[in-house]
């Protein structure tokens, strides 16, 4: 069940904007809780700090927690959530009482996502053939489907169809930078609304203008979605339908 919370666009900015004040505070206070750079704590913590944004942004109408992928010890993860709510609570100062509100059934939630996930998990695996299966379905899409890392912004994936859009070979289109075949009158967009699904698990719809292999401008609509690979390597998915 969703925790009852009410929109409130100026607490989710807050998180937002706030997020180095509250690492230092935790850091200050709660040392032997800061998980290390890239662990899968890290990674649950990241996720945690999306989640609250988007529930204050939102209200109830947000989503559980997307845990797939984070693999951590719900103890732990425990002492972590409680040691970064009460740092951002430190960081509030005189409103610090309001943000506690706003975040304790934010934070029983995830907690009870964190426990979930582990007795859920074997349940979760599917089998190697339907891996592939899925694999095999993408590349049968129509859609031009292209798989970009979040950190370098290289494409490391590509269907069939964008292959085709782009007049691009597969090979070639993997390993380029995805911004090689975004007009430079959209790029601005695409990078702004990727850099902000690094932060948010939120898909993401909206236009572009791509160049195929003859710089000729093709009209895009895009869906975007972000997939955490293991070793913590965040993929934006991007399906694009030519309008």
């Amino acid at each position: 069940m969703l925790p009852a919370v009410q929109p409130d666009l100026e607490w989710a900015s807050w998180i937002v904007t706030r997020r180095s004040a509250i690492e230092q505070a935790m850091a200050a206070g709660w040392a032997r809780e800061v998980p290390a750079a890239a662990s899968p704590e890290a990674e649950a913590l990241r996720r945690f700090r999306s989640y609250v944004a988007a529930a204050l942004r939102h209200g109830t109408t947000t989503a559980l927690p997307a845990l797939d992928g984070v693999h951590i010890d719900p103890e732990r993860g425990e002492r972590m959530l409680e040691a970064w709510c009460a740092a951002a609570v430190e960081v509030a100062s005189a409103r610090g009482a309001e943000l506690r509100a706003r975040l304790t059934p934010l934070a029983a939630s995830f907690r009870a996502a964190l426990a979930g996930g582990r007795l859920a998990r074997h349940a979760r695996r599917a089998p190697r053939v339907a891996r592939r299966a899925v694999v095999a379905a993408i590349d049968r899409i129509a859609d031009a489907y292209l798989a970009v890392d979040l950190g370098d912004g290289r494409v490391v994936d590509a269907n069939p169809a964008a292959a085709a859009l782009l007049r691009t070979p597969r090979e070639t289109l993997v390993g380029a930078p995805a911004l090689r075949f975004v007009h430079g009158d959209t790029r601005a967009a695409w990078e702004d609304q990727l850099a902000e699904l690094v932060e948010s698990d939120e898909p993401r719809r909206f236009r572009a203008v791509w160049l195929d292999a003859l710089a000729r401008p093709v009209s895009v609509e895009l869906h975007v979605t972000r997939h955490l690979l293991a070793r913590e390597r965040p993929l934006a998915l991007v399906v694009a339908r030519v309008l």
